[in-house]
């Protein structure tokens, strides 16, 4: 018994292997993970170093220098940028997507470690993060009081943390936008000098004192113990009575010398939620967990405690991801009901019976199709759900060709049972051929390398698997099924509507072939010509790498002059705020000030604090594909004229982050020209019409105080350089001396700071004393004097080069490959120094590393394909043949993306790939039935005619099946 005859012959097995089917996608339907987007590991990393104080150059030669150097020993690092600012410095290192992301963190995590004590002291922080796009927050959540301290918003966010903490399904819960307590010690600097006592002794006493250091473990009878020392300060007086050493044989305590008291450290991020003052609390999610079982499970958390909250207080659940998520998925699902509508419509020639077959096909190979991915570990997510909508259009047909093959036999007069036989075993290896061509054709979108790769992968594995799965089930349960189901038609010619097509095809379609047959030269360079002739149309189309998210959320940037104050920047961000107040379409808004908004999309990273820093975070009521994008390039124009700011409002887009589409980079040593360099390219793109909101970290300088040190005298005096830095610090910013753990178990920094409220003024350097060799303190005044110097807001690294990215958007209409490439080719023309160049950066950089080894699945592609014909077929002559059809589908496919305004992008090149894969699984059905004709003696003319009349309906239906499938998916964004 052959594996064709198998499932009809055991029927009772087959009827099991039904319901298991069906089994098996209800369970995975109920059970695979639901999320907006797909979750793809990135293997890059950022640390975080805080030197408090440290201006940009000198925290990248004491800090940044140092770690670009250890981590460029690492093995397969692509790529390292560091950014450094003042008192903050962020170092990315990015490696080749192939390395193990956990491993990769720990080794990095061992390399800091070991440099951590070659590092200055007074680096007060260095943090290390994965950048995971998969760790976004699915709610934020604001409470609100215009009038609560914030000690009490302080509690009840954290509170709320906590309960969100216990969760399941919740990975991680954070707070925001409020001052972090600190143990303040603020020193008695003139009492200090008439005592003899230097900043450092106190420093000392105090980190002593709050060492809690085990000392080893003792057997007390039978048992052993842990012998720990009295450490860790659990009380403020016991901070207070800290001893710091004796003067005329008296004890001096750092009560006597400073104030010690709860503060707050100075307050850099504000935040407001639809204009009112608030702090917000964050959660996301572990993998594996449904957002909607864990939406509601944090949803209940806070409702019970904004019960418990006091009447001052409000709580908000202003962003809720699985909204956007159940949006998403409803809209795909009613596309999806749409596309099965349509498709059952163009089954309707096949006769009730075997479109009832066809269709039953659909979820049994969804269901499998499902599984399988579940199965991998993926989601069901827009990707996914899209890959499988692609999957439709493709899955049904290798289902129609075994039914319209079955149910000619069955019209020919033989039997149930042995048309179900002959018409499976007569399109056996035509329908295997277009399901591996179809296979391989989808191979590079599965070997994509890098990032987009990554997130790009689940989509053409949904599409697989789906494929796949339709084949089996054709091969199998539709024989058994149409051997029990189908009838002998009374009119051998078939239904009314076959009759008709039937009908057109003798009419129209063969005296066309005939027409064509005999022009063959005129036929072939006509198609050719034409083919040709669209290869014009890709530079008109243009390139995007993804295409805008449809959600109805976005981001405002808001930067003010470098240098500005928390003041300055509120001013602009309240105009922000007062234009969107007056927009009926806005839902609420997320105000931060000198911060950037939590993570809430997976490729938008948060923005360093920054007192020149605002972002808002903004919701719109929903998104209409047609309104929504007027409405922001209005209010884009309005932004423009606030003045004193540089303002971008930020679609959420597809695909890896990257900082801006249109990116230069430019690569020197000297700061100054690298300066002019930059102005010179930001010149250069702001006069390339297409770009807007172009940004140049150079563009101005900054003056600051700089403290000149007199060498010589410090020398003869014995005054060590890093004494007197030190001094100077704790005046101005103060230094960390230890953690302070509270009853609750909360650490707050212990910092011990000169005795000032708000930012220091010059006259707290006047107070400031700097130890001898002799043990006399001297003034800082008679070692050092004040001047003002220029100073870089900014530095830019790259792969251990200072540089800077001048980065811009590309204004709506226009294309940012054409803009990128216009660009580039006015820089190509520049007289540049020796020693300085430019790289292309943003999207291009990012499209290109993703098409980067691309070229070697695709051999293996084309050659699996032309592998699958030679076999089918025996013969290179038919193998040409379905290949020749390629061009024309590609023409139609140009064709249609200019008349409809769409770039070349990657979901274009699913279209194309799927597109191919049908043109050549038409053309292999009707190579394969003329080649039977041939063998069975039949003249070519007569035997490619016949073919085409025959194998016409299962093609055409096919198609439009394909068309049917996508139609809702391409018409969705028309408005």
């Amino acid at each position: 018994m052959s594996l064709l005859e198998f499932p009809i012959r055991r029927y009772q097995f087959t009827v099991v292997a039904f319901l298991l089917l069906v089994a098996l996608g209800i369970s995975a339907l109920r059970s695979i993970p639901r999320s907006e987007d797909p979750y793809f590991p990135i293997s890059t990393f950022v640390v975080t170093a805080v030197f408090p104080g440290a201006d940009p150059k000198e925290l990248e030669r004491l800090v940044v220098k140092p770690i670009e150097d250890q981590l460029s020993e690492l093995e397969d690092l692509k790529q390292l940028d560091s950014t450094v600012n003042d008192s903050v410095a962020v170092i990315i290192p990015e490696f080749e997507a192939f390395v193990d992301v956990e491993a990769k963190y720990d080794e990095i995590v061992r390399e800091i470690n070991a440099l951590r004590p070659s590092l200055p002291p007074e680096l007060q922080d260095i943090r290390l993060r994965k950048v995971n796009p998969g760790l976004v927050n699915i709610v934020q959540v604001a409470l609100v009081s215009e009038d609560a301290p914030y000690a009490d918003l302080e509690f009840w966010a954290k509170e709320l943390k906590d309960r969100f903490k216990g969760v399941a399904g919740v990975r991680q819960s954070e707070t925001w936008a409020y001052p972090e307590r600190e143990l303040r010690v603020a020193l008695d600097l003139q009492r200090m000098a008439q005592l003899g006592i230097l900043p450092g002794q106190v420093m000392a006493a105090l980190a002593s004192e709050n060492a809690n250091v085990p000392a080893g473990v003792v057997d007390v009878g039978p048992r052993a113990f842990s012998l720990r020392t009295s450490g860790s300060y659990a009380r403020l007086q016991e901070v207070r009575d800290t001893v710091v050493t004796a003067v005329d044989n008296q004890r001096v305590r750092v009560s006597d010398i400073a104030q010690v008291s709860w503060s707050t450290a100075e307050q850099n991020y504000l935040g407001r939620f639809d204009g009112k003052r608030a702090v917000f609390v964050t959660a996301n999610q572990q993998d594996g967990y449904s957002i909607f079982e864990t939406r509601d499970r944090l949803h209940a958390a806070a409702e019970l405690l904004a019960e418990e909250l006091p009447n001052r207080i409000q709580l908000d659940l202003g962003f809720d991801q699985a909204v956007n998520v159940a949006h998403r998925l409803d809209r795909l699902g009613t596309d999806f009901a749409i596309a099965i509508a349509l498709v059952s419509i163009t089954l309707l020639p096949l006769g009730l019976r075997a479109g009832v077959l066809v269709m039953i096909s659909i979820p049994l190979s969804l269901a499998l199709g499902l599984a399988a991915l579940h199965a991998l570990g993926q989601s069901l997510n827009q990707l996914s759900i899209a890959g499988f909508v692609v999957a439709l259009g493709l899955l049904v047909d290798d289902s129609i060709v075994v039914v319209e093959n079955i149910a000619r036999h069955l019209r020919e007069g033989k039997s149930r049972i042995q048309a179900a036989l002959d018409g499976t075993r007569q399109i056996l290896q035509a329908v295997v051929g277009c399901t591996a061509v179809l296979l391989f054709a989808f191979l590079p979108l599965l070997a994509l390398p890098g990032n987009a790769g990554k997130f790009i992968r689940v989509l053409p594995s949904a599409v697989v698997a789906t494929v796949i799965a339709s084949l089996l089930v054709a091969l199998t349960i539709i024989p058994f099924l149409a051997s029990r189901m189908l009838s002998r038609e009374e009119n051998e010619e078939g239904n009314w509507l076959l009759q008709k097509l039937m009908h057109g095809i003798h009419t129209v379609y063969r005296p066309m072939m005939h027409w064509a047959l005999a022009r063959p030269a005129l036929t072939v360079l006509g198609a050719m010509g034409l083919f040709v002739l669209s290869l014009g149309l890709v530079p008109v189309i243009g390139f995007s790498l993804f295409p805008k998210a449809d959600t109805p959320q976005f981001m405002i940037t808001i930067e003010t002059a470098d240098g500005s104050s928390i003041a300055a920047t509120d001013r602009a961000l309240r105009e922000v705020e007062g234009m969107l107040g007056e927009m009926d379409e806005v839902e609420h808004w997320f105000a931060n000030l000198g911060h950037g908004n939590p993570k809430i999309y997976y490729n938008i990273l948060p923005r360093e604090e920054s007192t020149n820093l605002a972002e808002l975070f903004v919701q719109l009521k929903d998104y209409h594909p047609v309104r929504t994008p007027k409405l922001l390039e209005q209010l884009r124009t309005r932004l423009q004229d606030i003045p004193n700011a540089r303002i971008v409002l930020k679609e959420f887009e597809n695909g890896p982050p990257i900082a801006a589409p249109i990116a230069i980079r430019v690569l020197g040593p000297d700061l100054s020209k690298l300066r002019r360099l930059a102005t010179t390219v930001e010149q250069i793109i702001s006069e390339t019409p297409g770009t807007r909101d172009v940004d140049n970290p150079l563009k101005v300088a900054r003056t600051d105080l700089k403290l000149k040190v007199n060498s010589e005298k410090a020398r003869l005096l014995g005054v060590s350089t890093a004494e007197l830095d030190r001094a100077v610090r704790l005046a101005v910013s103060g230094l960390k001396a230890g953690r302070f753990t509270d009853e609750r178990g909360e650490a707050y920094d212990i910092v011990v700071r000169a005795p000032i409220e708000g930012r220091p003024t010059l006259e707290v350097l006047e107070q400031v004393r700097v130890p001898t060799a002799s043990g006399a303190l001297l003034p800082l005044s008679q070692l050092a004097s004040l001047e003002f110097a220029a100073s870089p807001t900014q530095i830019q690294r790259a792969n251990r080069e200072r540089a800077v990215v001048i980065t811009a958007f590309t204004a709506s209409g226009y294309n940012t490959a054409k803009l990128t490439g216009e660009v580039e080719q006015q820089l190509q023309s520049l007289n540049w120094p020796r020693g300085y160049r430019f790289e292309v950066a943003g999207e291009a950089e990012s499209r290109s590393e993703s098409f980067q080894g691309l070229g070697a699945a695709a051999l293996v592609a084309v050659f699996g394909i032309l592998a699958v014909l030679v076999l089918e077929f025996g013969s290179f002559k038919s193998t040409l043949i379905v290949i020749g059809v390629v061009p024309l589908g590609v023409l139609g496919g140009l064709v249609m993306l200019f008349l409809t305004g769409y770039n070349l992008s990657f979901t274009a090149m699913i279209g194309f790939i799927a597109l191919i894969g049908i043109e050549i699984k038409n053309s292999i059905l009707l190579v394969d039935f003329t080649n039977q004709l041939r063998a069975d003696g039949v003249g070519l003319d007569e035997a490619i005619e016949r073919a085409g009349e025959v194998r016409f309906l299962p093609i055409l239906l096919t198609s439009c099946t394909a068309i049917g499938g996508l139609l809702p998916l391409a018409l969705q964004n028309v408005g």
